[in-house]
C-alpha cells in the first residue's frame, strides 16, 4: 500500500479585511477565512488535484504548505516533517511553483538555475545533468542565455517550472501550472507532469480548469470558500456524471449550506 508523504490536517487560515475590501465583498466583517478546517492525505506516486474557482483557498493552501504563510490553525506534514515546527527541512522537500513568484527578470534561465542549485546545495556535476536534461524537455537550452525580461509568458512559465525542480524534490507542488499558456506549452507542462508521477514524485496541483484534473489526477478534492467539499478519486466524486456538471453541483450545494448557516 502507498504511503501519505503530504497529510493535511485541519488547516486554517483567516486575514482581515480593509474597509474597501468589506465594501468590494458587499460584508460587514471584518475577517475573511480562506481557509477553513481543511484536512486531505496525498500518495507517493500520486498526483492529486485541488479543484476550485477563484478565491476558494486553493492558493492560500498551497502557501500554507510551502511555509510561505502559517496557518491560524492545524498542520501539515510533509515528508515526516511539520510545517509548523520544520519549515526549512519541509522547503528541502519539496518544489514549488506559483505564477505568484516571479523569476527576476534580469538574470538568464542558465543563471537562475545555477543560483538556485547552490542555494540546495546541489553538487555541480549533477546539476548540470539535471539542467541538460530539464531545459531539454522545456526546451529553454536555446534560450539559456536569454535575460528572463525578453522571455514568452510560456517560456518563463517552463523556466520557472525547471527551476522549481533543481533539487529534485519528492513533492511537487504547482499553482495554477498551465494559467494563461498557449496549447502547446500547456500539453509540454502536462506531459512532464505525468512523466514526474511515473518517477515516483507525489504531486500536488490546484487549477481551475476541468479538462486539465481529468487528463492527469488520481484523485481530486473540490474546495469551494475554503472547505473541501468533495475528495476522492474522479470516478468516485463523478458517479457517471461530467465533472463539469457535477462540479457545480457541488457548488450549488455549498453556497446553499452557507446561506443556510
Amino acid at each position: 500500500m502507498k504511503k501519505p508523504l503530504l497529510q493535511v490536517q485541519g488547516l486554517q487560515k483567516t486575514f482581515k479585511l480593509s474597509a474597501k475590501q468589506q465594501k468590494i465583498e458587499k460584508t460587514k466583517s471584518k475577517e475573511c477565512v480562506a481557509v477553513n478546517d481543511l484536512s486531505f492525505d496525498a500518495y507517493e506516486g500520486e498526483i492529486f488535484g485541488l479543484l476550485g474557482p477563484n478565491g476558494a483557498g486553493k492558493t492560500t493552501t498551497l502557501r500554507m504548505l510551502a511555509t510561505l504563510i502559517r496557518p491560524d490553525a492545524g498542520d501539515a506534514v510533509v515528508s515526516g516533517f511539520h510545517i509548523m515546527t520544520e519549515p526549512e527541512e519541509v522547503r528541502k522537500r519539496i518544489g514549488f511553483l506559483t505564477s505568484e513568484l516571479k523569476l527576476e527578470e534580469f538574470f538568464t534561465p542558465n543563471y537562475l538555475f545555477d543560483f538556485f542549485s547552490d542555494m540546495h546545495q546541489v553538487p555541480v556535476e549533477i546539476r548540470n545533468q539535471r539542467k541538460k536534461f530539464l531545459f531539454e524537455i522545456f526546451g529553454i537550452d536555446k534560450f539559456a542565455e536569454v535575460k528572463v525580461a525578453n522571455l514568452s509568458t510560456g517560456m518563463k512559465q517552463k523556466a520557472s517550472l525547471a527551476i522549481s525542480l533543481v533539487h529534485d524534490p519528492d513533492i511537487i507542488i504547482f499553482d495554477e501550472p498551465t494559467n494563461g499558456l498557449d496549447v502547446l506549452t500547456a500539453k509540454v507542462v502536462t506531459d512532464f507532469l505525468l512523466q514526474l508521477k511515473k518517477q515516483g514524485k507525489t504531486v500536488l496541483v490546484s487549477t481551475h480548469i476541468f479538462s486539465l484534473i481529468e487528463k492527469v489526477c488520481d484523485r481530486v478534492g473540490v474546495i469551494i470558500k475554503g472547505r473541501m467539499v468533495a475528495c476522492d478519486t474522479l470516478e468516485a466524486i463523478c458517479d457517471g456524471i461530467p465533472l463539469e456538471d457535477r462540479f457545480f453541483l457541488l457548488y450549488s450545494q455549498a453556497l446553499g449550506a452557507t446561506e443556510t448557516l
